[in-house]
């Protein structure tokens, strides 16, 4: 009999953390004839070319209303997930593409249902990055199996079109092994900011769904689950045809499991996967709680006689029709190095104001309800090392009073140098972000598959501190790879607080 252990979720957290004393035992070095091509190719389908929508600005199609809604949708699908630049790598090239991905390995796949509109048959459309198309590879009715997969969320009721994410796993498995699951939500997470951002620009609202029969969807997209999953469904709104859906549950809980066999490495990942999928027949064992209204007006932590530094700030702005967000989203790039120069305090609480502060966004375009997970989850900590008129260390942010409470007094870049695996990004970054959720409770609430949403909702923040840096001038980068333990016990955080993702931010060189 196996013994009883922690949740898969905390099991798998634990066996893909890295240490200081193991991690080169680890490093077995890349195999380059395996890499995996980071896109989808389908040999039978009908292609609807994208590339002329956006080569065109909008005003060349003010008296044709049909192509003022290929525009709309082709300028979605590009400042999501499109491709931006060219670069050579190894005798050959590697694509960019508007929404950052580890090793740019880019696992996610970006799927288009429609239930039939009159410019788009019902049916199933991949969407091809290289082409900037849609590849309508299924021809057939399939919104009332969504419809089903998805528990019959509301907001599928009345829209007409929905964006499915999958993704390939081995695409980010090849470099990272068991730990890219993490990796793998963390890209997601980017996409579905950069899904909700495009829409404001186009006039879409995207709604989350991360509750849905797993295996129904996959077999829905005709994918093999073996290699590709389903990980998030976003019905579309149209704000021009409609106003907005009725709003429903963004995430499920899944089994826990607490009883598994010894799990060799290279497989962890593909076992983990399976456990924390939802059933089909499962809705009436959920015991499903109710909605989580907000509790309490104050933030998870208020240490005592730690000081407090309020950051209410003057919004950045976007641009007049928001002009300057899709600017933004096209040119952003991932830093390669800082120059070690201090951010200002302004600079600091505008990136922490747009990221958290989502209401002081209304008057300008943006949604007034961002979709989360469970944002409730996701704790908020800043190494500082150079911001001007902020003093050097550790601080908790409390986004619902708009304050950081400092918890550690001390310049901490020679520790974060070796915190991030040795990386220069994290020693010469003015401030450094770390994302963090307490893994037990929020098992207890979810089941297995919170360590999916956990990870999303730390990328979809850090893909927005992205783009505020980016707007005010500033570099960013994200990492994925660091000593999990060491950063709580050096930084002070909370020994409960899983470390998910770190956002380095600063001056670039």
């Amino acid at each position: 009999m196996p013994e009883l252990r922690h949740s898969i979720a905390q099991h798998y957290h634990e066996r893909t953390k890295y240490d200081p004393e193991t991690i080169a035992s680890k490093n077995k070095g890349l195999d380059w004839s395996k890499q995996p091509v980071p896109f989808k190719e389908y040999k039978i389908g009908s292609a609807y070319d994208l590339k002329p929508y956006i080569q065109e600005k909008p005003e060349a199609f003010v008296d044709n209303t049909d192509a003022q809604w290929w525009q709309r949708l082709s300028r979605l699908l590009f400042c999501s997930y499109g491709l931006t630049a060219k670069m050579p790598s190894m005798g050959s090239a590697v694509y960019l593409r508007s929404a950052p991905s580890a090793g740019g390995l880019y696992p996610a796949e970006m799927y288009i249902v429609s239930r039939g509109t009159p410019l788009l048959p019902p049916g199933l459309y991949n969407y091809q990055c290289r082409t900037h198309s849609l590849m309508h590879y299924w021809e057939s009715d399939v919104w009332q199996k969504l419809q089903e997969a998805c528990f019959w969320h509301p907001t599928l009721q009345n829209s007409q079109l929905a964006i499915v994410i999958t993704s390939v796993f081995y695409r980010s498995a090849w470099r990272y092994e068991d730990r890219a699951y993490r990796r793998i939500f963390l890209d997601t997470g980017h996409l579905l900011g950069n899904i909700e951002l495009a829409g404001a620009v186009t006039n879409y609202r995207p709604h989350l769904i991360g509750g849905f029969v797993d295996e129904a969807v996959n077999e829905l997209l005709y994918i093999d689950s073996r290699q590709e999953g389903a990980i998030a469904v976003l019905p579309l709104a149209d704000l021009l045809d409609m106003k907005q859906l009725p709003t429903g549950r963004t995430a499920l809980p899944s089994a826990t499991e607490t009883n598994y066999p010894q799990i060799p490495d290279g497989e962890l990942l593909t076992y983990f996967h399976l456990r924390t999928q939802i059933q089909a027949g499962t809705t009436g064992k959920l015991n499903l709680p109710p909605v989580k209204q907000e509790k309490s007006l104050e933030d998870k932590y208020n240490f005592p006689f730690c000081e407090k530094i309020p950051t209410a700030t003057k919004p950045i702005d976007w641009g007049n029709k928001l002009e300057g967000l899709e600017v933004t989203i096209l040119k952003r790039r991932s830093t390669r190095a800082y120059s070690g120069e201090d951010l200002t305090f302004e600079e600091l609480t505008g990136l922490l104001d747009f990221t958290y502060q989502p209401q002081n966004y209304i008057d300008q375009g943006f949604d007034h309800a961002t979709d989360y997970f469970d944002l409730s989850l996701i704790q908020t900590f800043i190494a500082v090392s150079g911001v001007t008129g902020l003093e050097a260390g550790c601080y908790y942010y409390a986004p619902k009073v708009q304050e950081l409470r400092q918890i550690r007094f001390k310049n901490f870049r020679k520790e974060l140098h070796f915190l991030c695996l040795g990386q220069e990004l994290g020693r010469d970054a003015a401030a450094v972000v770390f994302h963090t959720a307490d893994l037990k409770s929020s098992v207890a609430q979810y089941g297995d598959r919170v360590y999916r949403y956990l990870h999303m909702d730390a990328g979809h923040l850090g893909q927005r501190l992205n783009l505020a840096a980016i707007r005010l001038g500033l570099g960013v980068s994200g990492i994925g790879g660091f000593f999990d333990d060491q950063v709580n016990e050096v930084l002070g955080i909370p020994g409960d607080e899983a470390v998910l993702y770190i956002t380095t931010l600063g001056r670039q060189r």
